[in-house]
């Protein structure tokens, strides 16, 4: 345990249980902050979690009692195949170092969550402590001697510091060297699979694009796709208008932007983000770009009219089409379907060439947000990035290629995504 902190078991000597006030409040702080309150996942696990700990249930946190309780699994569900449990606490783990990295919250109560384990961890910061005043001596400071020394110094001190510095300069020498062989063996270490997709976006050294979906009450998305606007002030709320929110960008857009961006952010590229209605066509001309949001994205419906896998709505029915089976109807839902009942979605993932703007394109785009969070998690997660592209030929980098994947929804949360579709050209 790390110096300087203790336990709410130790702090607490001489009481018989812990302070769940202290660690409740805690909580509340984290699930305030941005580094959670932009999600939807970990809150809820983060809060389980914790108060799982303080009612004594900590043998309980196990993955599959988890995934049952909190992400909605079925029982015989297989934890193996949907790790959605691990990816959450590993995400969690990671925002909570972040969260205290911050000097600001010095002094606050910590939750930890261990790896490997799901039982948080709760401590106490200890003031620092401090050192004690250096009494100085008051002993008379002895007298100098007025004659000349005439003593010769021995070549023994003399020999010894430069033996020092000679050894001090070899260190330092060596550490270079180690440093810059390092970074040499770091710069030709082999790019991950994040890096090779993305690699269309972050090559260059123009401004890549992040294009979001726009929602807003007024549009009208029977002029896109002659789909009549459902009426409003129904009683349940239809998918349609959960596209609907207030403010200019759905917070499914933003939460997939602020975690693909990642792949843009390590590698220094530079970037900038445009609501869809205020993104020109000379603009997108300009650099690479990254398309987010289905519907409320009037440049992912242009761009993707010309794939195989497109957006449409037909008789009050949003769905993505297979244009080269026409048939394929399955990839839909109902616009007036109540949003509460939304069990699963469907998505869009693509990596493209476009001829029209010229430039290099990603799509992360769902029927609903739900699907577009699914698609966005291909994007920067390794796991399901790597069952995308073990779907491709082995020379998927140099081709053009689309996907539609599937979500589950449960209580508004989406699951895994699921590969339903590839094409590659």
């Amino acid at each position: 345990m790390p110096q300087g902190t203790k336990s709410i078991q130790e702090a607490t000597q001489g009481s018989a249980a812990l302070d769940p006030v202290a660690v409740r409040e805690q909580l509340e702080r984290l699930l305030a902050h941005p580094l959670f309150s932009n999600s939807k996942r970990y809150p809820v696990f983060l809060a389980y979690a914790v108060e799982q700990t303080l009612q004594g249930n900590s043998a309980e946190l196990k993955e599959r009692s988890i995934g049952i309780e909190v992400f909605g699994r079925a029982p015989s569900y297989d934890a193996n195949a949907d790790p959605v449990v691990r990816i959450t606490a590993g995400e969690v783990r990671k925002r909570l170092v972040q969260y205290y990295y911050d000097s600001s919250h010095d002094g606050e109560l910590v939750i930890e969550l261990p790896s490997g384990s799901y039982v948080p961890v709760f401590r106490v910061t200890e003031p620092p402590a401090v050192a004690e005043p250096v009494q100085l001596s008051t002993s008379p400071i002895p007298a100098i001697p007025t004659h000349p020394l005439i003593s010769t110094p021995s070549a023994g001190p003399r020999r010894h510091w430069l033996l020092l510095v000679f050894i001090a300069a070899l260190a330092i020498g060596v550490s270079f060297i180690v440093g810059w062989e390092f970074r040499e063996f770091r710069d030709i270490q082999q790019p991950t699979s994040i890096d090779r997709f993305w690699a269309p976006i972050t090559e260059g050294t123009t401004t890549a694009t992040y294009c979001l979906g726009e929602p807003a009450k007024n549009i009208d998305v029977g002029s896109i796709n002659s789909l009549d606007a459902a009426p409003a002030g129904t009683q349940t709320e239809p998918l349609y208008f959960r596209l609907h929110l207030s403010g200019h960008l759905a917070l499914a857009d933003v939460i997939t932007l602020t975690r693909t961006a990642a792949a843009l952010e390590t590698r220094h590229k530079a970037f900038r983000v445009l609501p869809a209605s205020e993104a020109s066509f000379a603009q997108l001309r300009e650099g690479p770009i990254v398309l987010i949001g289905g519907f409320d994205n009037i440049w992912t419906l242009r761009v993707t009219q010309k794939l195989r896998f497109g957006f449409e709505s037909k008789d009050g029915v949003a769905l993505i089409v297979d244009r080269k089976s026409p048939q394929q109807t399955s990839w839909a839902t109902a616009w007036d379907l109540p949003y509460q009942k939304l069990s699963r979605d469907y998505a869009i993932v693509a990596r493209i060439h476009d001829n029209t703007t010229g430039q290099p394109v990603i799509v992360a785009a769902g029927i609903s947000e739900e699907g577009t969070e699914a698609a966005g998690e291909i994007l920067y997660n390794p796991v399901y990035l790597d069952s995308l592209l073990a779907k491709l030929p082995s020379n998927w980098e140099s081709l053009n290629m689309e996907a539609v994947i599937e979500t589950q929804v449960i209580e508004g949360h989406p699951g895994p995504p699921s590969i339903l579709a590839v094409e590659t050209w």
